[in-house]
């Protein structure tokens, strides 16, 4: 693996093989001495154009604990603000011999734009509304520490599709990995061609948690509604859209004792998640997502940079 720029970059055994590595990425976590010497002597540059708290800052100790020296760059803080190009500005840092970049842009495809200017691993950390390859590899990772095996799981994501990186990147690993997916969303929030996704769709969020509609539930992901992205009337007040599309806590009774709530963050409390819903300790997965990120993304670092499937020193 060269990049990981889509989730349809991975094939099952290849996201099979990050999440069997992510396992033991977390037991690191666990240790009093977290550093493991992989890729010492490996430069990572985190280059982040949008702003971002859980993804740079698990990239950041994700290539640390692997010994890597890592630098972040934001574009408040680069050449970028007095008005370099992005080419420019990525061809610069690249010539300073970095192994990796990794990207997040507010453009969409602009990260795989890069991938062809420079010779180094590149990561999509997130590019405009199309994909975030690692946040669906923690999610997957989050559902198989609950649920096992996902294969014929039937996942529920629901929210803001239309703006959302994570729905489509979600989409394509799950089914990837053998779940069934259902996107539910008001009509405004389907983007066009979103009947060409693999995956179900509906506009009845209660009928779908309530197994009326596409059957049993193993798993809701709620999505976050991005009203910086949004420049005209999605929906007519948060308030309808909360009673139409949140997880209030009556339709948290709606689902199974045992069925897991994701949320990427950050969230909308209120809005797309009750407090009930994501402070709830038998459901909620929010914080496993954020500690499985960390793991994750050094998988993915290990992989990229290693060049080998061997495990972790002990």
């Amino acid at each position: 693996m060269r990049n990981l720029l889509s989730a349809a970059d991975l094939d099952r055994d290849a996201a099979l093989a990050i999440l069997d590595t992510a396992q033991r990425m977390h037991d690191v976590q666990t240790r009093e001495v977290k550093k493991l010497p992989p890729l010492r002597g490996r430069t990572i540059v985190n280059l982040f154009f949008e702003d971002s708290t859980r993804t740079r800052s698990s990239f950041e100790i994700a290539g640390k604990w692997l010994s890597a020296d890592v630098i972040n760059v934001s574009a408040k803080g680069s050449s970028v603000s007095k008005g370099e190009s992005l080419r420019d500005t990525v061809l610069t840092v690249a010539a300073m011999g970095v192994d990796a970049l990794v990207v997040r842009h507010n453009a969409s495809g602009a990260v795989a734009r890069i991938a062809g200017w420079v010779d180094c691993a590149i990561v999509n950390a997130g590019d405009g509304t199309h994909e975030h390859p690692t946040q669906a590899l923690l999610d997957a990772y989050a559902l198989r520490a609950r649920l096992g095996d996902l294969a014929d799981r039937h996942v529920v994501i629901v929210g803001d599709i239309t703006h959302s990186r994570v729905a489509r990147s979600n989409v394509l690993l799950l089914r990837t990995l053998g779940a069934r997916v259902t996107i539910v969303a008001p009509p405004t929030l389907m983007p066009s061609g979103v009947h060409a996704w693999p995956c179900d769709t509906s506009w009845d969020l209660d009928a779908v948690l309530s197994g009326k509609a596409h059957g049993d539930v193993d798993a809701v992901m709620m999505l976050r509604v991005q009203r910086e992205r949004m420049s005209g009337g999605y929906f007519p007040s948060e308030r309808e859209y909360a009673a139409g599309y949140g997880l209030s806590p009556e339709r948290v009774d709606l689902l199974g004792d045992d069925v897991p709530i994701l949320h990427p963050g950050p969230m909308n409390r209120g809005l797309e998640i009750s407090s009930v819903a994501a402070d709830d300790l038998g459901r909620s997965l929010v914080l496993d997502q954020v500690q499985a990120g960390v793991a994750v993304r050094m998988a993915v670092l290990y992989r990229l940079l290693s060049g080998g499937p061997e495990a972790v020193a002990e």
